[in-house]
C-alpha cells in the first residue's frame, strides 16, 4: 500500500512503526474472509482492509480520531483472525493498538462510553476491587432487564451484570498467601518457573493456576512464588490507556526480573491466552524504553503458555479417566496471537479424552477482553453462534485455554438452557494425571457412573 506520511510524522517511532505495517498491506481482502465483524455486518468499513484504510487516513493526516474511525475500531474484537489469513504478513494488532492509543488522546467519548471505559480499567486489573464489585454485581443482577432500559448505559450494565458470577470461590482460598508451599516437592528438579498469576483469574477461578501448578509440581518442576506481579496490562492495552497498561507491564517486568536475578527461570508460565498474547508482546511494547527494552525482552522470552511448557517437560502418566467427549474451543490469542494450535489438543488427546474439534474454530466467541461488557450486542450473536457450533458435536465437556471464554461460553450454554461443563483445558490434564476431579464435572461422573452401573 502506497502511503504519503510527512517527514515529521515518520520521526515518531510509533507512527513510523504503523507506517511499515500500512505499506505490508496489499489489499488484497482476504482478512475479511475470516472477519468475525465483516461476517456478521457485512460492512467493509468493519473489516480489517476497512479499518486499514481508515486508521491509514488518520495517521497520514495528522488528524484526531473522528466518530466513524471510532466507532469500526471499537468494533474490532483483536481477535487476530486476519493475521492468520493475510499473506502479506501485516502486523494488524500493532497497528489497531496504535489507533487505540491515538482515539484515547484525541477523541472526546459521550459521558457513557468514558464512565464505563475508567470504571472497566479502575476494578477489573485489581483483585480486591474486582472481588467487591462481583459482589456487588450479584446483588445487583435480578434487576438486569431493568437496568437494560437505562438510556445509553442501559445494555451495557445489563451485560456485566449477566456476565458476573452467581457466587465467589470461598473468601479464605482466595486469601491464601501461596498455594506453591503445599505443593510436593519432586526429587528431581528439572526446571525453574513462575506462574503468571493475573488479576481477573484468580478472583472468578482460582482453581485454574492452582491445576497449574500442580501439574507442574508433579513434572518435577520448580515453582517459585514472584512477590509484586499484578496485572500484565493485557486489559486496559487493549482498550487504549497506554501509560496504564505500561505502568502495569513495568511493574510486573521489575516483579519478574528479581526472581530471574536471584536464580534464574527457565519459564514465565500463563495459563490465560489473552495475557500471554501480551506478555510475549513486551519486546514490542518496550522497544524505544531505553531503560526496559532488554528487560521486557527477556521476559517476552520467557512467557510461555501453559500447554507450551508441558509439551516441553511431557505430561505425566495418565490414570484411567472416563472416555469424556471434548469439544476443544481454540481461543482466539492462542490461535491466532500465539499461533498455538495443536500442543493443547495433543495433550488431551494424550490424556485419554475423545476430543472434537468446533466448526467455525477461528471465528471469535466474542469475549475479547472487555469486549463483551462494550460490544454486548455483537458479542451476543458470536457467542449465540459459537456455542451453535460447539453443541453440534455433542460434547460432554468444553475445553480451552482462557477464563474470558470459559465465561462467555458457559453464559451461552446457559442462555440455551443446557448444562454443559466449560473448563480450562489444564484442569483436565491435572485430573488425568492424578488430580482432583473439577468440581463441575461431578454431577457428569455421577451420572455416566449411575448410567453404567
Amino acid at each position: 500500500m502506497q502511503t504519503l506520511f510527512s517527514p515529521d510524522s515518520l520521526k515518531n517511532p510509533a507512527m513510523a512503526a504503523s507506517e511499515k505495517i500500512l505499506r505490508s498491506c496489499v489489499h488484497c481482502g482476504f482478512c475479511t474472509a475470516t472477519c468475525p465483524t465483516y461476517l456478521l455486518l457485512g460492512d467493509e468499513l468493519d473489516s480489517p482492509r476497512g479499518r486499514i484504510y481508515l486508521i491509514k487516513d488518520m495517521f497520514e493526516n495528522g488528524r484526531p480520531a473522528t466518530r466513524e474511525v471510532v466507532q469500526h475500531v471499537d468494533r474490532c474484537l483483536s481477535c487476530l483472525s486476519c493475521m492468520t489469513t493475510c499473506p502479506s504478513g501485516v502486523h494488524y494488532m500493532h497497528l489497531v493498538d496504535h489507533a487505540r492509543s491515538h482515539i484515547e488522546k484525541t477523541y472526546q467519548r459521550d459521558w457513557s462510553d468514558r464512565l464505563l471505559r475508567w470504571v472497566l480499567a479502575s476494578v477489573l486489573p485489581y483483585p480486591a476491587r474486582f472481588r467487591w464489585a462481583l459482589r456487588a454485581a450479584a446483588l445487583a443482577r435480578p434487576f438486569a432487564s431493568l437496568v437494560k432500559t437505562l438510556p445509553a448505559i442501559g445494555p451495557r450494565l445489563a451485560a456485566m451484570l449477566e456476565l458476573a458470577p452467581q457466587a465467589l470461590p470461598d473468601q479464605n482460598r482466595l486469601d491464601q498467601k501461596s498455594p506453591i508451599q503445599s505443593l510436593p516437592v519432586a526429587a528431581e528438579k528439572r526446571g525453574r518457573v513462575a506462574v503468571l498469576q493475573g488479576c481477573a483469574q484468580p478472583v472468578l477461578n482460582p482453581g485454574i493456576n492452582e491445576a497449574a501448578m500442580r501439574l507442574l509440581a508433579r513434572m518435577g518442576v520448580e515453582i517459585v512464588d514472584v512477590k509484586g506481579q499484578g496485572c500484565c496490562g493485557a486489559l486496559v492495552h487493549h482498550m487504549g490507556r497506554e501509560d496504564q497498561a505500561h505502568a502495569q507491564a513495568k511493574a510486573s517486568i521489575d516483579a519478574f526480573m528479581v526472581e530471574i536475578d536471584k536464580g534464574g527461570l527457565d519459564a514465565i508460565v500463563i495459563t490465560a491466552s489473552g495475557c500471554g498474547t501480551t506478555v510475549k508482546d513486551y519486546g514490542f511494547m518496550f522497544r524505544d524504553d531505553p531503560a526496559y527494552a532488554d528487560k521486557a525482552q527477556k521476559i517476552a522470552s520467557l512467557a510461555k503458555d501453559i500447554t507450551e511448557v508441558v509439551t516441553q517437560f511431557g505430561l505425566p502418566p495418565t490414570k484411567e479417566t472416563p472416555d469424556l467427549v471434548v469439544a476443544y474451543h481454540s481461543a482466539c490469542s492462542m490461535q491466532h496471537g500465539q499461533q498455538i494450535r495443536d500442543e493443547p489438543k495433543k495433550l488431551l488427546k494424550q490424556a485419554g479424552f475423545v476430543l472434537r474439534d468446533v466448526p467455525e474454530g477461528h471465528i471469535c466467541c466474542g469475549s475479547a477482553g472487555t469486549y463483551n461488557l462494550l460490544q454486548p450486542e455483537i458479542a451476543g450473536r458470536l457467542r449465540a453462534r459459537k456455542v451453535g457450533n460447539i453443541m453440534k458435536m455433542r460434547p460432554e465437556v468444553v475445553a480451552t485455554g482462557n477464563l474470558g471464554c470459559m465465561t462467555q461460553i458457559g453464559k451461552g450454554i446457559t442462555d440455551e438452557g443446557q448444562t454443559l461443563p466449560v473448563l480450562h483445558s489444564v484442569e483436565l490434564l491435572d485430573w488425568a494425571t492424578g488430580g482432583p476431579v473439577p468440581a463441575s464435572l461431578v454431577p457428569l461422573l455421577q451420572s455416566k457412573s449411575h448410567h453404567s452401573a
